[in-house]
């Protein structure tokens, strides 16, 4: 496999490339994306077998059940950043080595009903969220110790609609492969 198909796999929607001028249509645009994508997703998982929920993506990458749980553990963390935004002063959140969490037991062998139901969750009470934000708390910021970057809500929404719809590509790109 070539690095540009491997890249393709990883990568199946693109990487996240924000408009430089975020409006209103696309902050409308992407909290509707995080509104539908837990039925999407349930959807195209909830009839998988355990073999096919046990199988990898694309080479050195995680299984469909490990990217299930990962988008649960993902979301969460953005919530909760989301929060912590809106009530302190740029805050400097807490990363989390998710590579590590992907290969917990509970991310390799739990059943992905119970992130499904959290993902459910998280995102009803995310766009709850969202959709009260006023233009001054879509310029509220943390600050990311990765890359000790300032990172505004307004682009973070739509960070996580393309994360919700890259791990939706993942999986999808596969069912479609093994088809």
């Amino acid at each position: 496999m070539t690095e540009q198909q491997l890249e393709k796999l990883k990568y199946p929607i693109g990487k996240f490339k924000c408009p430089t001028h975020i409006t209103k249509q696309d902050i409308e645009s992407w909290i509707s994306i995080l509104e539908h994508f837990p039925n999407r997703l349930e959807n195209l998982v909830k009839d998988l077998t355990d073999d096919q929920l046990d199988t990898i993506y694309r080479p050195g990458g995680w299984t469909v059940r490990q990217v299930v749980h990962h988008v649960s553990d993902s979301h969460h963390h953005a919530y909760t950043r989301f929060k912590w935004a809106l009530t302190e002063d740029k805050p400097l959140i807490k990363a989390y080595f998710e590579d590590r969490w992907a290969e917990l037991i509970d991310s390799k062998t739990a059943p992905i009903e119970m992130s499904i139901n959290h993902i459910k969750a998280i995102h009803f009470k995310l766009v709850y969220l969202l959709k009260t934000l006023s233009l001054d708390d879509l310029n509220t910021s943390f600050i990311h110790p990765e890359t000790n970057s300032e990172i505004l809500l307004s682009y973070n929404i739509g960070n996580y609609a393309w994360h919700s719809n890259h791990h939706y590509a993942h999986i999808a790109n596969l069912l479609m492969k093994k088809s």
